[in-house]
């Protein structure tokens, strides 16, 4: 392989072999990528067939998305305990057998716990997808290789919709989940050929970090729980509910729980106290280190991604329902109209990640956020009678506003946090994004189902968006400035992928 054109396209600088790794992680990753946004279209369809409320429907994809949250930080200190390899052909596996399942599920309380079994395997293979390919790729080719992997894994949102249409159009809606059975296996088949086997750890001096298993069940069911209360809202109309009420406070409870527990794990970190080691050489260390958002840069890239995944899920959520109540459309056309969301999301955020490298996030990020309100202000005024254009119009420009909001804010992890927490912070951020994309779908579900008819809950929606996106504004002045942020992203220069690509090398 020539070393003489490091500008070069991807074709000469990676070896046919690496070309055919990328190619089959790809494929696995976006089997959980397409299923978060595929179902998105099939709301009004699942809410007929299995004869229950579009609240209920909306937790078979709220749930894919918290099972997702809530693995994530499993999968990012799992990898090097049990091996990159052996997990994601476990994630693989788990995704098959949750897929299987949801395409032979009775009713929606089964659909919906198959669908947790699936977010199970996509948080599996979510965050090996940027581990598994920087490990192979190395650091000198890592940027390009993410790169890829961005332009790639960003047309999720415009192919899902779009497959889950023409597959509702066509066939009954179980096969929305069985067709990822085969493409899987065969996913499955070419990981146990393509993918290295997983080193021998004989030579390890010691084990890892242990698992923060009481973060782990405590950070899980209080996010589940409060987006549940968001869902009882919607069904009873009313917070004060005890249906509401319950969850909401345990939700509390257990999130106030971790806290306490983050801080004290904290306080013993390096002394063994609690470890059951009593060396001072190993720990338990929390989860998510609330020191984390001591930072100020963070809190304001957590924010603005949680805001961003909410607006982004909220249009997702919506727009099929708009096309499918307002112009009668069926599956398939509501899914090409919605498609320009994700297809500005992806024209944008290769774009807006390289160019934050050289600008830094502030400016880019705030143009995005100006052209995401422009734009969730022009659907505020959709109906009945609107021509479609309008509509699909200001979806694309929606796409274009929060992919240029996203991408530097994900490169800005780096300016924000110190080198050894970056790792932990690029989990956190992706973890909180995909929380916020959950609450989006309860949010728009209570939004529609207390809104006086159906058109006023569209419009509705779209003002909450309007709303996230000011929040976005007022943070963004509170990311990393520009000064430093070429000298600041490291060799790669893919900031938009840059924080996952150290996960690997802190431990390599």
């Amino acid at each position: 392989m020539s070393s003489k054109t490091p500008d070069g396209d991807l074709g000469d600088r990676l070896d046919p072999r690496l070309l055919g790794l990328i190619a089959v992680i790809l494929l696995g990753g976006l089997l959980g990528i397409l299923n978060s946004t595929m179902a998105a279209v099939a709301s009004d369809t699942l809410a007929s067939a299995l004869d229950t409320s579009l609240g209920t429907v909306g937790w078979a994809s709220t749930g894919f998305l918290l099972a997702v949250t809530a693995t994530i930080p499993f999968t990012v200190w799992a990898v090097d305990r049990f091996g990159g390899k052996r997990l994601w052909l476990t994630g693989l596996a788990l995704f098959l057998a949750g897929s299987l399942a949801a395409g032979l599920a009775w009713n929606i309380g089964s659909l919906i716990a198959f669908r947790v079994l699936q977010g199970v395997g996509a948080g599996l293979l979510d965050p090996l997808v940027l581990i598994l390919l920087a490990r192979a790729a190395g650091p000198s080719r890592a940027g390009r290789v993410m790169g890829l992997m961005g332009v790639v894994l960003s047309l999720g949102p415009v192919l899902g919709p779009i497959a889950g249409g023409a597959v509702l159009n066509a066939l009954p809606w179980r096969w929305m989940f069985l067709l990822s059975v085969p493409v899987g296996l065969i996913a499955y088949g070419l990981a146990v050929r393509v993918v290295p086997a997983d080193p021998a750890r004989t030579d390890t001096p010691a084990p890892g970090p242990r698992l923060d298993v009481l973060g782990l069940a405590l950070l899980g069911p209080g996010f589940a729980a409060l987006v549940l209360a968001l869902s009882r809202t919607a069904e009873q109309t009313t917070l004060a509910a005890w249906q509401a009420l319950v969850p909401l406070t345990a939700g509390a409870a257990l999130l106030i729980g971790y806290g306490v527990h983050a801080l004290r794990t904290r306080t013993h970190t390096g002394t063994g106290i609690g470890t059951g080691t009593g060396t001072g050489t190993r720990s338990t260390p929390p989860l998510i280190d609330l020191r984390l958002f001591a930072h100020r840069g963070f809190s304001a890239s957590v924010t603005i991604m949680g805001l961003s995944g909410l607006v982004t899920f909220a249009a997702l959520f919506t727009l099929p329902l708009y096309y499918q109540q307002a112009h009668g459309r069926g599956v398939l056309a509501a899914g090409l109209l919605m498609a320009p969301v994700g297809l500005g999301s992806a024209l944008a955020m290769p774009l807006a990640g390289r160019l934050s490298d050289r600008l830094g996030a502030r400016g880019l990020a705030t143009g995005g956020g100006v052209v995401a309100v422009a734009s969730g202000l022009a659907l505020t005024r959709i109906g009945a009678e609107t021509p479609e254009l309008w509509p699909a119009t200001a979806a694309f420009t929606l796409g274009l506003g929060l992919g240029s909001v996203t991408a530097p804010t994900m490169g800005s992890l780096y300016r924000a946090l110190p080198a050894p927490m970056v790792a932990q912070g690029s989990s956190v951020l992706y973890m909180l994004n995909q929380l916020g994309a959950a609450l989006g779908v309860a949010l728009v579900t209570l939004v529609l189902e207390t809104s006086g008819d159906a058109i006023s809950g569209f419009r509705n929606v779209f003002w909450l968006t309007v709303t996230a996106s000011l929040v976005v504004l007022a943070a963004v002045p509170l990311l990393p400035p520009a000064t430093g942020a070429t000298g600041a992203t490291g060799a790669t220069g893919d900031s938009t992928h840059e924080p996952p690509v150290r996960t690997p090398e802190r431990t390599s």
